[in-house]
């Protein structure tokens, strides 16, 4: 049964002809461009069969459920977290499982270096769920090549969408150094550790202490968080711990030695050393200027 066009919930955007035209003679967009792209979800009695193939490359990545491809006698699989790319004018035909229907992101591209994207591999790749897999950025990615397709065939649009398709297929091309990029447990520690340095400013947090709150060595943790913040760890601590001072001076009357406990110093001159030299005044002088 071929199920006829429309699966709810649905996107396609198909490119018109005259559009593809200049896309062809435009130095952007001409090495690679998209012609056709959707999302089906659930796709139910999903079936196609091109006999004489496709003019373009189609890249088809199932996040969920199953289906087949078919290309010649070679019957692929492809399952949930898999794609395939399946060449342009090669006969071929696929669908959907019938008791578990896949839900495909799919791109037709052209270009004059998409066959670059091709594998000659004839069975669907894996890409592994994991911390440092990064399939919701790869799902952004497609989001942005959709939506500005969807709100017209501009140019601009098309450029963008164009150049957002490289990064989405290299993705998948060069997944390994894709996964290494920006890994989220790195990329979510910095704000992490500065929650906790927030929720223990009355505490003297030595390296060693956010460190292993981070699971890290020393000097990864100091390394990253570098990367993120262009301070080191502690110095950003200071930062935070003398903000917080600067708060008690504005908002209560406690006394420099009580504000100094509050923020992890025992000795209120040591403190006042600290805060002069982050404020370029002391606590008194900036209590007083405020207050003037």
């Amino acid at each position: 049964m071929i199920k006829p066009d429309g699966f709810q919930g649905e996107r396609t955007v198909i490119i018109p002809e005259l559009i593809l035209d200049e896309i062809q003679h435009n130095p952007i967009s001409k090495q690679l461009y998209i012609t056709d792209i959707g999302f089906y979800p659930k796709a139910q009695n999903h079936l196609r069969e091109r006999i004489s193939g496709s003019k373009q490359h189609i890249l088809m990545y199932c996040t969920d459920g199953e289906g087949w491809i078919l290309l010649g006698n070679n019957r692929i699989t492809v399952k949930a977290n898999q794609y395939f790319i399946i060449p342009a004018n090669i006969p071929h035909s696929y669908g959907s499982s019938k008791n578990n229907p896949w839900s495909i992101y799919w791109v037709h591209f052209s270009g004059l270096t998409a066959e670059y994207f091709i594998d000659t591999i004839s069975e669907a790749q894996s890409i592994t769920p994991s911390e440092i897999s990064r399939i919701d950025e790869r799902l952004d990615l497609f989001e942005e090549m959709i939506q500005n397709l969807e709100m017209g065939f501009s140019m601009e649009n098309i450029d963008y969408a164009n150049i957002c398709l490289w990064h989405f297929l290299a993705s998948f091309r060069y997944l390994s150094q894709y996964r290494q990029v920006r890994k989220p447990q790195e990329k979510d520690l910095t704000e992490k550790s500065i929650f906790f340095m927030r929720n223990h400013l009355n505490e003297k947090l030595t390296l060693e202490d956010l460190a292993n709150q981070a699971n890290l060595s020393v000097a990864h943790y100091s390394l990253v968080f570098k990367q993120k913040t262009g301070h080191s760890p502690l110095n950003y601590l200071i930062q935070l711990k003398i903000q917080n001072a600067c708060r008690l001076l504005d908002h209560t009357h406690l006394n420099i030695k009580e504000i100094a406990q509050q923020v992890g110093y025992d000795d209120p001159y040591y403190f006042s050393r600290i805060f002069k030299k982050v404020m370029n005044l002391s606590p008194k002088e900036y209590r007083k200027t405020l207050k003037g």
